[in-house]
């Protein structure tokens, strides 16, 4: 059991964290909306998903490729310079899409443009929170809750993201999320950075070595990104295994004529993470967060690769949500660790690191996996797309039990 003292009450009693965490919520809700809205406004404005899928991939290409740059900046500068002008801009190209999509007959062009334009610019604030919550709370006990609260909260955003997108389009119009998602992350972001703590982190003005400590003594290296290496890997192996799964429960459910289903094992997967994640924070653990990570990655790939033998959706959601409850705390565990490799300079950008490794391979998985599903039995499809995870994990603590 843990001390009240070092529970998620306290983490939340801390100065300024409601109010910070609760600006950082709002603005990342918009990033929960945007990628449906953006599918149903483009679809519906140029009558193509073709263009609309084009769309959609150009952000998410741009948003991913950029997003080390995005925290550089935030970095060097510090949030409150460098966060403003971002959402200005995203803010803004987001309006300038929900205004040309609210037409019909619209070219492919401005809309691919517009779309490319806004993925540039998306304020961070997912590892700028993560940044602050260092801040807030110099205890790492507390710090490991408040990093698993954050990861089920954010998971849960994009629950309800969708929803809400989904909501607007049936009530209004699809360009309708896109304004919305617009004010959301203005709002949020301009919360974000009149919070006290946000306000008294300055930037380093200068490029900082994730290598570096407070003194400026180099830490030692354990590869291309350092210290960074394992959670940067390891999370996109987990991304890996939930991009896969996520067609790969659609073509299960397609394959017994309930596509609908599919449904119910997403649930039970965002269910059970949401469970092991706030469950995981809650513990303190004797393992180090080297070993918990690997040990962690094969919890989830585990349970997933022996998904596609269920005899039915109901056995498939119940093995889908077992594996989901160590999904938040593998994610949480990466981003402790990232933490802790990092400079006091270069936090955001260790954050982002592991963000972005999970969203490449979550988009690596899912596109590997639909070139399997047709060709392959769908039992072996499953055991195929978490392989790698697998291989990753265990090669990790096969290092770790040589040292």
């Amino acid at each position: 059991m843990s001390s009240p003292s070092l529970s998620y009450a306290a983490v939340l009693r801390a100065p300024h964290a409601r109010r910070t965490f609760g600006a950082a919520l709002l603005g990342r809700l918009s990033y929960g909306m945007v990628s449906l809205s953006l599918t149903l406004a483009v679809a519906g404005a140029t009558g193509s998903y073709a263009t609309a899928g084009a769309a959609v991939a150009l952000f998410g290409l741009t948003v991913s490729v950029l997003s080390p740059v995005r925290a550089r900046l935030i970095d060097r500068y510090g949030p409150r310079r460098a966060l403003p002008p971002m959402a200005v801009a995203y803010a803004l190209l987001l309006a300038a899409l929900a205004l040309l999509t609210a037409r019909h007959d619209v070219s492919a062009v401005p809309v691919a443009v517009l779309a490319l334009g806004a993925g540039a610019f998306p304020p961070p604030l997912g590892p700028v929170m993560r940044t602050l919550w260092s801040d807030l709370l110099p205890d790492r006990r507390l710090l490991q809750r408040a990093y698993s609260l954050d990861t089920v909260a954010e998971e849960l955003l994009f629950v309800t993201g969708p929803l809400l997108a989904g909501l607007l389009a049936a009530l209004l119009a699809p360009p309708a999320g896109l304004a919305v998602s617009a004010g959301l992350v203005l709002a949020g972001t301009l919360a974000l950075v009149s919070s006290p703590v946000a306000r008294s982190r300055a930037g380093t003005g200068e490029e900082a070595s994730p290598a570096e400590d407070d003194s400026g003594a180099h830490r030692p290296r354990t590869g291309l990104l350092g210290g960074l290496g394992r959670p940067v890997v390891l999370s996109a192996g987990v991304g890996l295994c939930l991009g896969a799964l996520g067609l790969l429960m659609v073509a299960f459910a397609a394959h017994r004529h309930e596509a609908a289903g599919a449904a119910w094992a997403e649930a039970a997967l965002s269910v059970g993470s949401a469970v092991g994640g706030l469950a995981y924070g809650s513990r303190s653990w004797r393992m180090s967060g080297r070993t918990r990570l690997p040990v962690l990655t094969v919890a989830v790939a585990v349970p997933l690769a022996a998904a596609g033998t269920a005899p039915d959706l109901y056995v498939l959601s119940a093995v889908v949500g077992v594996a989901g409850l160590f999904v938040a705390p593998a994610l949480t565990t990466a981003y402790l660790l990232a933490e802790e490799s990092a400079a006091p300079g270069g936090r955001t950008r260790a954050g982002t690191w592991v963000n972005t490794a999970f969203n490449a391979g979550s988009s690596a998985g899912a596109a590997a996996v639909g070139q399997l599903v047709g060709r392959l039995p769908l039992g072996w499809c499953f055991a195929a797309a978490m392989a790698p995870a697998l291989a990753l994990a265990l090669t990790a603590l096969a290092r770790r039990g040589r040292r």
